[in-house]
């Protein structure tokens, strides 16, 4: 089943539902994610906006991808990545979790929320220095709040790969800022 609608000028353009399903399932994730790597909203709109044109441009050849999810999450950082270098910058994420952080303790009005924001004024810049995947999992879990099953479905991954990504990230920050794993912590 197709719906009919205009895309550009005037050019009628049949849109699958299932194109209509996955933009309701992941737009927004999609639009957290590049705003928090982007740090401009209208930009990440933007950004996300053109991403799902042009998944749905090649919609029948993401539809044969072995996993169509990966595929459009590629898609997703690639044009976040290609946005950045244009501008000649590095992800905005430490500065945007930060402020995510602060104005949640704000509206909180707790104080042990900004002693946490004090203690890990390094832990946002290690978290940037992340490899890909661990760092996608660690913004969608921890920054975003998805849940390993989220996690894993917006990726294209499967919850055994995302917590054994989410395991090594917190190896490796943990090595990284000189503080000892809490091994015995047992996570969703």
């Amino acid at each position: 089943m197709n719906e009919e609608h205009f895309v550009g000028e005037r050019t009628p353009v049949k849109i699958p539902v299932a194109y209509w399903a996955f933009h309701r399932q992941y737009r927004r994730a999609y639009l957290h994610y590049a705003q928090l790597q982007l740090g401009d909203e209208r930009m990440a709109g933007q950004v996300v906006h053109m991403v799902f044109l042009s998944l749905l441009h090649g919609w029948d050849r993401l539809m044969e991808e072995a996993n169509s999810a990966a595929s459009a999450w590629a898609h997703l950082k690639e044009a976040v990545s290609e946005v950045l270098l244009c501008e000649g910058r590095e992800p905005a994420l430490p500065e945007t979790a930060a402020f995510a952080r602060v104005r949640r303790a704000v509206l909180e009005d707790s104080r042990d929320e900004f002693a946490a924001m004090e203690s890990s004024a390094g832990l946002y810049p290690a978290i940037a220095r992340l490899p890909g995947r661990q760092f996608d999992v660690v913004v969608l879990h921890y920054v975003l709040s998805y849940t390993t099953a989220q996690t894993a479905r917006i990726m294209g991954i499967t919850d055994a790969t995302v917590r054994s990504h989410r395991l090594h990230a917190r190896q490796r920050l943990a090595q990284d800022l000189g503080i000892p794993l809490d091994t015995d912590r047992n996570e969703e």
